[in-house]
């Protein structure tokens, strides 16, 4: 069963290629410094409980504009893949009728992982930064749990599947960090990133 806080439609040329349908699911395990989403933190407010099929029949108004533009749905957060199962499920369901993006940190257990990369067309992954002090104090986790986690999807899926975010945090990174994390994920086989600065 998903919990969803919220559907955002229509969306175009973000979360992903084409017109997107953008699924907010609640729960994380991290807790963010400057998260844009606190509302999907466990215990804040909860979100809609809704199956998979569900949730299929919702978005499927949104089909036509996902076949004109290649586009499809994305799911965020929080942390999408803790729903990695019902996300299975709901690809069963839509097939290849659109693609399935997903916006995770990858901060989950290895079996969520794999059964994400069974079922999810393309990842976009928070690393906010490659330093393990840094991340730990703007994240609250481990930087070893998702750099463990993107080296077994870059061996289930490849790299070109796969596009990493990493800001320049005010406060706390510079553009200097930010292009260290970028060599050090290089490193690991990634080629693709977007690369901005947080409005804290």
């Amino acid at each position: 069963m998903f919990r969803i806080m919220n559907i955002s439609r229509l969306r175009i040329k973000i979360d992903g290629e084409g017109v997107r349908t953008l699924i907010i699911t609640e729960g994380c395990s991290l807790r963010c410094r400057y998260c844009f989403n606190k509302d999907t933190w466990d215990g804040i407010k909860h979100g809609r409980k809704m199956t998979a099929s569900q949730l299929y029949d919702e978005i499927s108004l949104d089909r036509p504009y996902f076949m004109a533009t290649r586009g499809g749905v994305t799911f965020g957060g929080g942390e999408p893949l803790l729903y990695a199962d019902q996300i299975n499920e709901f690809r069963t369901l839509c097939r290849n009728e659109f693609s399935v993006f997903a916006e995770t940190s990858l901060y989950v257990s290895k079996p969520a992982v794999l059964t994400a990369a069974s079922c999810i067309d393309h990842f976009i992954v928070d690393i906010k930064s490659a330093d393990p002090a840094v991340y730990k104090a703007y994240t609250g986790g481990e930087l070893a749990v998702a750099i463990d986690n993107l080296k077994l999807l870059i061996s289930e899926i490849g790299s070109e599947k796969i596009e990493v975010r990493v800001p320049i945090i005010p406060g706390m990174t510079t553009d200097v960090d930010q292009q260290s994390s970028v060599s050090i994920l290089k490193k690991l086989g990634i080629t693709r990133f977007d690369l901005f600065t947080y409005s804290c």
